[in-house]
């Protein structure tokens, strides 16, 4: 094709010159033009699912997403801040997950409310598990300079403490609404650990029943919660 290739008749008595070589065709096949962050963001979590996040390098991210070692520097000058970005990717997908379930009970009791907004963590965590395990490695992250971080967990937190104080303003006092509130924080961080790193057959529940064991656990948590306290 005119553009490939530049040839030149010789002239007569000048030595034959060969052809011009095809311009090489570009390797940068695995991001659209204007999406390098977001190619970036899948090949960090496609090494860290390969490798562990321990290996994890902007280089190698490069590299899997096809482009130069220092295309991604604009982007992400380090690694902290290419997991960043993986954590809030994460938090984004659980803010989804949240909504979405929230919008299915809109009109239940609070704890219902309460109950999907738990479930919709663990679905999210079982769908996402290595997204789960970098937003829990705070560790690895720049969580506190994140606004979208902050402003998710934050978010949450506040629907959380709206629900338990509808539903226990009348028994149970705000001490109380917020160890309420830790406690099923923690119910679902630690069932969600446990699925992702395959705890539950040593506690005596088959692996392949995992999000039932966690379903029923959380609901009989809500279920105590309900119990009138003599307070």
């Amino acid at each position: 094709m005119i553009g490939d290739y530049i040839s030149h008749e010789p002239s007569p008595g000048m030595p034959h010159s060969p052809p011009l070589k095809p311009r090489a065709q570009s390797t940068r096949k695995n991001y659209h033009h204007g999406h390098l962050r977001e190619a970036l963001i899948e090949a960090a979590v496609q090494l860290i699912e390969e490798q562990g996040v321990d290996k994890l390098s902007v280089r190698e991210a490069a590299k899997r997403a096809g482009v130069s070692p220092g295309a991604p520097f604009r982007h992400f000058a380090t690694r902290t801040a290419l997991l960043t970005a993986v954590a809030e990717q994460a938090a984004e997908h659980l803010r989804t997950q949240v909504q979405g379930a929230l919008r299915t009970v809109e009109k239940q009791p609070p704890l219902v409310r309460l109950a999907a907004i738990g479930h919709a963590y663990l679905g999210w965590a079982s769908a996402h598990p290595t997204h789960f395990r970098v937003v829990s490695e705070r560790p690895l992250i720049d969580y506190e300079s994140s606004e979208t971080l902050t402003r998710s967990n934050a978010a949450i937190r506040e629907v959380m403490e709206q629900l338990l104080a509808e539903a226990f303003k009348d028994h149970m006092d705000l001490r109380s609404q917020g160890l309420a509130k830790i406690a099923a924080r923690a119910l679902v961080y630690g069932l969600a650990r446990m699925s992702v790193d395959g705890h539950f057959p040593e506690w005596g529940e088959p692996q392949r029943a995992t999000e039932q064991t966690m379903t029923d656990t959380l609901d009989f948590f809500i279920a105590l919660l309900a119990i009138p306290t003599t307070r």
